[in-house]
């Protein structure tokens, strides 16, 4: 393809919009266009997607998303760490040939690669974390706290990156903070009654503790994604995610000494299966935020919460308590006027 030397012209490709010149005025401005709409460009029906795709793709992803965390919790006998090495693995085998083929090394800008590392480090962490989360609280309980990121992403980039913080944002903070609470029910507010009656509430509470601790951190790699731009390409980032994700699990393991092969086969496949809908829930929300606005998209990412449910419901026969539902119809509420306030401003 020629080089585009019209700043016009690039900008349209970039946006994948056809490359017509446009002509001076007093042209036959009306035929050319007729024409130009009768006998299409391969460009313009490519980036013509089908009505709702995008849709689809955001809930595809998210059922994807949810049926890998439903056999993350069906695997108990293996360590959430080992878990996330195996999926380290797999990915990694995929990664390399993307980066082989596209020509990206595999070390990055000299400028980017302590971002690209922490991005690595902390995303990685924050996989283990909500992995962790999954085996030790209920399905729908960790699901509802890691959506607390966007909130936490905020007040980061208000911080960090000086963008603007409103009291829209502090609303949504309150309903969050709010329903986080109500999921975990802390002793010192809602009394000792609620230890005695939960024998498992450590565990709970360990687990809830994980999935916070896992939105924060997934809201410093987001902030740092923001930070590196399209200046590095998207699979060198998740090439640092893998490599020090591997790294972690090899330390974590080695210092817990939980490494042992699942001795049941139903297992071996379990890993395998959430490697795969890992990486299609990853790829499907990619293709989705490619053709659809992402306040769309953020608004259909909550049927998560309602996978969540339904799985914890009909897999594992836990019915979540009213708490929990107060709580995720809080953070859930937040995400969505959150998604909505952003999709409103971008309509401007």
């Amino acid at each position: 393809m020629r080089p585009v030397d019209d700043t016009g012209a690039a900008k349209r490709l970039e946006s994948g919009l056809p490359l017509v010149d446009i002509p001076p005025p007093g042209s036959r401005q009306e035929s050319a266009a007729t024409e130009v709409a009768e006998t299409p460009g391969p460009e313009a029906e490519k980036k013509a997607p089908c009505p709702g795709l995008g849709l689809f793709y955001t809930l595809l992803s998210a059922f994807l998303f949810s049926v890998g965390s439903l056999f993350v919790k069906k695997v108990q006998d293996i360590h959430a760490v080992e878990i996330s090495a195996f999926r380290c693995v797999f990915q990694m085998l995929i990664i390399i040939p993307c980066l082989i083929y596209r020509k990206t090394g595999f070390i990055g800008p000299k400028g980017q690669r302590i971002f690209l590392l922490l991005r690595g480090v902390l995303g990685s962490s924050a996989m283990i974390l909500l992995y962790y989360a999954y085996q030790s609280t209920s399905l729908a309980d960790a699901t509802v706290i890691s959506f607390s990121c966007p909130v936490f992403t905020s007040i980061i980039a208000c911080i960090f990156l000086k963008e603007k913080y409103s009291p829209w944002d502090a609303v949504f903070t309150a309903f969050t903070i709010t329903g986080v609470i109500l999921i975990v029910r802390p002793p010192f507010l809602f009394g000792s009654e609620v230890v005695e009656t939960d024998k498992d509430y450590s565990v709970h509470l360990k687990g809830a503790f994980a999935a916070l601790v896992h939105a924060v951190f997934a809201a410093v790699t987001l902030v740092i994604l923001r930070k590196i731009g399209t200046s590095v390409d998207y699979m060198l980032s998740i090439w640092y995610y893998v490599v020090a994700g591997l790294t972690e699990c090899i330390i974590a393991l080695s210092i817990l000494g939980e490494w042992s092969l699942p001795h049941c086969g139903l297992d071996r496949l379990f890993l395998i299966l959430i490697g795969l809908f890992g990486l299609g829930g990853q790829v499907f929300l990619a293709k989705a935020i490619q053709i659809e606005k992402a306040g769309l998209v953020a608004l259909m990412k909550t049927m998560d919460v309602v996978f969540a449910f339904i799985f914890q419901i009909i897999f594992f026969h836990d019915v979540p308590s009213w708490w929990t539902v107060g709580g995720s119809l809080c953070v859930v509420a937040s995400s969505i006027g959150a998604a909505v306030r952003k999709w409103y401003q971008s309509s401007k």
